[in-house]
Formats: C-alpha cells, sequence, structure tokens
C-alpha cells in the first residue's frame, strides 16, 4: 500500500525533502482530496485542479511566509491552504465556522493578502515589495494571476508602475484561457498567438547573427539591421508587451511539468527587477468534468464525483434564470434593447441573451468600470443597456455608476445580481453594501422584488424607465410563485400593502417579504396583529403610504437583506426625521456594521434574525416596548 505522502504535509518545508516522483504523486493526492472535498461543500474547483503542481512548485522554491506570495481573486488557493498547515480543517472549507474559500490574513501567517475580486494581486505586491525595500529588508514577493484577471484594467496599473519602479518583484501568468467563462479580448488573442507556437521565440541576438551571414551585408546593412533590431523584436518575440513593460518575460512554460515550472522559479528568483513568469495550465485538470465544463465547475455546488452532476432538487427557477430569459424575452421585442456583462454570462443569466441575440451581447472581460461607461456611450445614441453584475462587484464601478450614468440622467439599467447574503463566499462576495452606496446618488431608481414574478415586472418597467435605474436580487431559487405571463409596468416609488394590521408594520424589502408575511401570520394565530408592506422601492420611498401609517400612531419594524448603515432602514428615518415625524417609533432589522462571515445563507440568515422567527421576535419586542412605553404614560 502506498504511503500518503500529502498526510505528511503539515507546512511547506515538508516539501524540500520529496523526490520529483513523490511530487508528482502529491500532486494527485491533493486532487483527490479537492474533489472529494468539494463534492460535499460545493467551491472553486476547476480553478485549482488547475494550479497543483504550481502551487507545490511555488512552496517548493520559495519560504513562505518570509516570501510572500499573494493568490489573484482568491479562488486559486486551496491548494495553498492543503500546503500551509490548513490540511486537517480543510473538510471545513466554506462552512460556518470553517476556513475560508479564500485568503484571509486572519486564517494564516501564509495568507499574506486577503482577496476575492480580480486583478489587485500586482498592486498589492508592488506595495509589500516597496515597503521590503524601504525597510532594507530580504525576501522575495510573488503575485499569480490568471489571464482572466489581466483583462482587469488595475492589473495594468501595476505592471505599468511596477516596471517603472524596477524593483524585485515576481508575476506568475496563470494562462488557462479561462476567468470563470472563455476569456475575450485582444490580450487573450496576444496570449494564445504565444503558447500555441513553440518556434515563436527567437531572440534578438539570433536575429542580428543571421543578418550578419547574409553575403555581401555590407556595413550600411549592418546599420541598417541595427536600427531594425527593436522593430523585428515585437514581430517575433512574445512577451514584447511584458518586456516594454520592463519585465523580464520568461515563457511560456508548461504548468503541470513539476521540473519545468522548478528550473524557471528558480531562474525568476535569482533575476534582479521585475520578471514575469508565463505558465499554461489546464483548468479542471485531473478530473474530466471539470476538464469538459470549467465553467459550470469554476465555483460549484455540492455535486456527485462519479457523474459531475450537481447534488440536491432542482427547486423553483432561480432569480438569475428568471431574469436572463425575461430579458431575451424583451431584446426579442426591443432592438434598442443590448446585454453587457463583465465576464458572467453565465453567472448572471446573460448567456440566454448570448446565444439568441449574439449581436447585442457585450461580453467585456474582468472590466466592470469599462461595462458601465460603455453602456453609458451606447444610452447617448438611443439604445437600451442593461448591465448584469454582481453586486458586490459593481463596487468596483462606483464612479462610473454616478459621473457616467447618473450625472448624464442616461437610461441605464444596472442589474445587481446577488444582492444580500451570499453564502460561503463569504465577506469578500456577500452584496450587502449596494442600497448605501447607490442611494445616495441623484437621478437614481433602486428597486428590489419580492419574488421571481415580480423581478419580471420590475426588468419590464426598468427597460421603460428614461433614466438610471438599478434593480437588486438575491442568489438563488426564487419563492416559487407563478410567472404571469403579460408583463405590466410598476408605478415608480410605489410600495404594495400586503396585510393591513391594527398593532404594528413591517416594513419589508425584497425576498424577505415571505419572511415577514410567514412571521405576521404566526402571530396572528397569537392574536397580534401586524401589517406588512411589500416595499419594492428604496428610492424613491412610497411617501403617500408612508404618511399614512404614521397617522394610525402604531409601530414599525424595517426588514432588509443589507447592512443598516445607510440602508433602506435610514432611507426610512430621514423620511421621518424630514417631515418633522419625531414620535414615531421604528425598530430596524438588517446587518449589523461588520463583514460578514461565510455559511449558508439559511444559516446567516438565522445569526443575524433574517428569517421568520428572527422577524417574529422583533416584532414581539417591538410591541413589548409600545407596550412598556404606554404603562409609562399612564402612570405619569
Amino acid at each position: 500500500m502506498t504511503t500518503s505522502i500529502l498526510s505528511q504535509i503539515n507546512g511547506p518545508e515538508d516539501l524540500q525533502g520529496l523526490t520529483l516522483n513523490q511530487l508528482k504523486q502529491l500532486a494527485e493526492e491533493i486532487r483527490r482530496e479537492l474533489i472529494e472535498v468539494t463534492s460535499r461543500t460545493g467551491g472553486h474547483l476547476a480553478p485549482n485542479l488547475g494550479v497543483v503542481e504550481l502551487t507545490i512548485a511555488l512552496h517548493r522554491v520559495f519560504n513562505s511566509p518570509a516570501d510572500k506570495i499573494i493568490w489573484d481573486v482568491g479562488h486559486q488557493a486551496y491548494v495553498h491552504k492543503l500546503l500551509t498547515g490548513r490540511r486537517d480543517r480543510f473538510a471545513t472549507l466554506r462552512q460556518l465556522g470553517g476556513i475560508s474559500g479564500f485568503p484571509k490574513r486572519e486564517e494564516s501567517p501564509h495568507d499574506i493578502f486577503a482577496t476575492g475580486h480580480s486583478s489587485t494581486s500586482i498592486s498589492a505586491a508592488l506595495g509589500i515589495a516597496l515597503a521590503r525595500d524601504m525597510k532594507k529588508e530580504d525576501f522575495k514577493v510573488v503575485a499569480v494571476i490568471g489571464d482572466g484577471a489581466l483583462t482587469g484594467g488595475m492589473a495594468f496599473e501595476a505592471l505599468n508602475h511596477a516596471g517603472h519602479t524596477k524593483t524585485d518583484l515576481i508575476v506568475i501568468l496563470n494562462d488557462n484561457e479561462m476567468s470563470i467563462a472563455e476569456n475575450v479580448g485582444a490580450l487573450s488573442s496576444y496570449l494564445t498567438r504565444m503558447r500555441t507556437d513553440p518556434k515563436y521565440y527567437k531572440g534578438k541576438e539570433e536575429i542580428e547573427y543571421i543578418l550578419k551571414r547574409i553575403p555581401n551585408i555590407g556595413p550600411k546593412m549592418l546599420l541598417l539591421a541595427n536600427r531594425l533590431k527593436d522593430s523585428v523584436k515585437h514581430l517575433v518575440v512574445p512577451g514584447m508587451l511584458f518586456e516594454e513593460l520592463g519585465f523580464t518575460y520568461l515563457g511560456p512554460i508548461p504548468g503541470h511539468d513539476l521540473a519545468a515550472l522548478k528550473k524557471v522559479l528558480h531562474d525568476a528568483k535569482a533575476l534582479t527587477g521585475p520578471v514575469l513568469v508565463h505558465v499554461i495550465t489546464k483548468k479542471g485538470k485531473g478530473y474530466l468534468p471539470a476538464e469538459e465544463n470549467p465553467d459550470k465547475f469554476h465555483g460549484t455546488g455540492p455535486f456527485d464525483i462519479a457523474t459531475g452532476q450537481s447534488a440536491g432538487g432542482t427547486g423553483p427557477i432561480s432569480y438569475t434564470e428568471a431574469f436572463g430569459r425575461e430579458l431575451v424575452a424583451l431584446g426579442q421585442q426591443d432592438a434598442r434593447i443590448v446585454a453587457i456583462t463583465a465576464a458572467m454570462p453565465t453567472g448572471t443569466g446573460l448567456y440566454h441573451f448570448a446565444r439568441e441575440i449574439p449581436h447585442r451581447f457585450f461580453d467585456v472581460g474582468i472590466a466592470e468600470q469599462h461595462a458601465v461607461t460603455l453602456a453609458a456611450g451606447m444610452a447617448t445614441q438611443g439604445l437600451k443597456p442593461v448591465v448584469a453584475i454582481y453586486s458586490t462587484f459593481l463596487q468596483r464601478a462606483y464612479d462610473q455608476v454616478l459621473h457616467d450614468v447618473c450625472l448624464q440622467k442616461l437610461p441605464v439599467v444596472l442589474a445587481m445580481d446577488r444582492a444580500g447574503l451570499v453564502g460561503e463566499d463569504g465577506p469578500t462576495h456577500h452584496g450587502v453594501f449596494d442600497i448605501a452606496y447607490l442611494r445616495s446618488i441623484p437621478n437614481l431608481v433602486l428597486m428590489e422584488p419580492k419574488d421571481e414574478n415580480e423581478l419580471r415586472h420590475m426588468l419590464y418597467t426598468a427597460i421603460q424607465h428614461d433614466g438610471p435605474i438599478a434593480l437588486r436580487y438575491p442568489r438563488g431559487n426564487g419563492i416559487g410563485v407563478p410567472l404571469e405571463q403579460q408583463l405590466r409596468q410598476l408605478p415608480l416609488g410605489k410600495a404594495e400593502v400586503l396585510r393591513e394590521g391594527s398593532q404594528g408594520w413591517i416594513l419589508a424589502l425584497g425576498s424577505l417579504v415571505y419572511d415577514a408575511l410567514a412571521a405576521a401570520e404566526e402571530l396572528a394565530g397569537e392574536g397580534l396583529d401586524i401589517g406588512v408592506v411589500n416595499m419594492r422601492f428604496v428610492k424613491p420611498l412610497d411617501e403617500d403610504l408612508l404618511h399614512r401609517l404614521v397617522a394610525t400612531n402604531t409601530p414599525w419594524l424595517t426588514v432588509e437583506n443589507h447592512v443598516l448603515a445607510g440602508g433602506f432602514g435610514s432611507a426610512i428615518l430621514e423620511f421621518l426625521h424630514q417631515n418633522g415625524y419625531q414620535r414615531q417609533e421604528v425598530t430596524m432589522l438588517g446587518l449589523p456594521d461588520q463583514f460578514i462571515e461565510h455559511g449558508r445563507v439559511e444559516e446567516l440568515k438565522a445569526i443575524y434574525c433574517l428569517n421568520q422567527d428572527g422577524i417574529k421576535a422583533s416584532c414581539l419586542e417591538m410591541l413589548a416596548k409600545r407596550q412598556q412605553k404606554t404603562i409609562l404614560v399612564a402612570g405619569k
């Protein structure tokens, strides 16, 4: 029986005595562990299968944590976690109280920089390298970035600066032709040319040598050759893009060849100045379903290892699917509609639009800022751009929303998927800040549906609106309500009273409306009469309804899947203050002023009282306060 090598790895130092064959065995054991654990917990399987050998080689050549290794996005760091003392806890990956699915500084000294969004690694690594130089310290700094992340402009800003500083820095370009979906754009084509022709590389010295051997070339031809040298190298030498930015380029290197990886990393370590190592890997390497469908296994839920099929039932249609299908139907009726995504056609549901109306679909790569301003430009020409971006990623385009869209009152639809708590991906991915960062911007309408059917009506409403409008909706399956065939335009800023109440009101937003209704029904069984309002719009608020509810002289509970600071409840308080309603009692239920941990959405909702039981308890507390106040007034 073969002895397990992975079971003996408690830190990177344990790699040092292993032979090449043992390292290869370790790679296979790591792949099995990745597949087995993520089949139970879900996670980013395909990216990690693709970096097994690269991660082993990095930890064999460099001395972490003295040497600093920074992982871009972070969804490719599972192997790193296995090799840096977290093997025994790896089964808790992405579970409540378990280890994170991304690098996390609090979790390990080997996690140098917390990452969860794209294209940040080179900037962070350069900052660390410059700090090292200022403090006259001696260690290596390595940034590992996927080729998809190079479509983000921040990566190029950092490359440009790094080349200018000329400090010692190693950038590993993990080139697997994928970000989440297949890469797009000129850079991807450039990298493809570099990796597909093994004879592409010819050094400038070789070109000069050939030219010198031409008979009767003469002094004039030699002079001309020298003048041509810099021009010729742009045509025949790969990596010139990086060379011109000031980097020494090494590669392309086969990314699953441990011997080749070790050699090139040793070479890079010995060089001074900025170095870029171009490594070719295969996303999903070693697990056939992930190799054949890397998009699906980029981020997956639990699955059956034998078949690769997702575990569990199908359930109601997801919000993402409802959005994607309805946008296609609307796009087929209205030639002005265009769909834009930032490297997430599947995650946002826009793959339907890409398939059915490809000439009006635009995937810009991991470039949220560009996506929003691209939409603004299109809107000036009479088009109706719908920009589908996760809530947490739209944060990266805040200035573009404010300056390029809202300032000009342009009719751009911002479709914010994954709004609210998203679960196991944790604090880097929870979409719980968008209300706060959007509702302060003039000219913008902001709304949230209670279910997948209302989402479709809101999308139709957004298309009809002649100005900036944002639509936020959660991750996962809808409520399971029937989908009406006829779409209708919702009146802007008008809420929906779902249940009248004589003792108090729940002002609820989004899918939490159904938790509020269930809580109110349960309270009714106990003799308590609480009304429920589906607020629909955060901006503008339904002020007519709010004036009416103030007149009932009953307490309110606001409920939102968002941070309380600057959120929907804050908007309600602002309304009351502006209208002089100083006596109105309001209890706010939402997320506290902290980054929320990872765990299943149901678990997190329970912890922060954003479920039926939590809303009921908050209502009882609200009513108890009113009763206490009544007693005090009567006693006075």
